[in-house]
């Protein structure tokens, strides 16, 4: 009998607990890293403890919330805020749609569904691709919560202790540290693609989006990826369809 669809032999409070000992897994703790960057960058703009520590719960997504503090210092509208911040957010929408059939149950509660989608970012999202096709269904979401809701509260205190005791760090030191995320997860990415569609997007991406940036300030991202994305698909389903020889 295969690990996910063997019986429940542990309780739920045991799922949850697994989750959260892997905080001190590497993607957690580069996460937590880049946390720090965004604490300085946050302060340097001028915000308060509270605001720092408020936003990082409320938007919960690294590029976002530096998007965020972006906008905000430049002096944008607010309607101007809301459209980047939610084009940056976009991606998001697939995520969960491939998130969801993982963890559902016949028994679970739409709630629970909901309310664990809140904190499907991309660290939580690739760990749970990778670790929760191997557990028991009815552990999948117990062991996600642990994970994620824990990783998500160890990371409002990596916040506020690192805006309240580190004081200001160069700027160039804060990129380099809000960077590791996503530089740490494109080479988690590449390394865990089954297909090489999946690396082809990845490419794609990669070159289309300095170029759109050029041209789409607030776009670059949704465009490269729709682009990226769809021509990858193309090109692999011309491949399956050429006649071999």
């Amino acid at each position: 009998m295969s690990a996910p669809d063997a019986p429940q032999t542990h309780s739920t409070a045991y799922w949850v607990g697994q989750g959260a000992l892997n905080l001190f897994s590497l993607p957690a703790l580069v996460l937590m890293a880049a946390q720090v960057g965004f604490a300085a960058l946050a302060r340097e703009a001028g915000f308060s403890l509270t605001q720092t520590v408020f936003m990082t719960f409320m938007v919960w997504a690294l590029p976002s919330q530096v998007v965020f503090v972006g906008i905000i210092g430049s002096g944008a509208s607010l309607f101007a805020v809301v459209l980047a911040v939610g084009l940056s957010a976009v991606r998001f929408m697939p995520m969960v749609m491939a998130w969801v059939p993982l963890v559902r149950t016949t028994t679970t509660r739409r709630w629970m569904l909901f309310g664990l989608s809140w904190f499907v970012a991309i660290t939580a999202w690739v760990f749970a691709m990778a670790k929760l096709p191997d557990l028991p269904r009815p552990a999948r979401a117990p062991f996600f919560a642990g994970f994620a809701v824990g990783l998500t509260l160890s990371n409002l205190v990596v916040v506020g202790f690192a805006y309240a005791l580190i004081g200001t760090l160069p700027d160039v030191v804060a990129a380099a540290l809000v960077f590791l995320t996503p530089i740490y997860f494109l080479m988690a990415l590449w390394g865990a693609a089954r297909m090489d569609a999946d690396k082809l997007a990845m490419a794609a991406g990669l070159v289309l989006g300095p170029l759109f940036a050029m041209v789409l300030e607030q776009a670059h991202l949704l465009v490269a990826g729709v682009v990226g994305g769809t021509f990858a698909y193309g090109v692999s389903r011309w491949r399956r369809k050429r006649p071999s020889r």
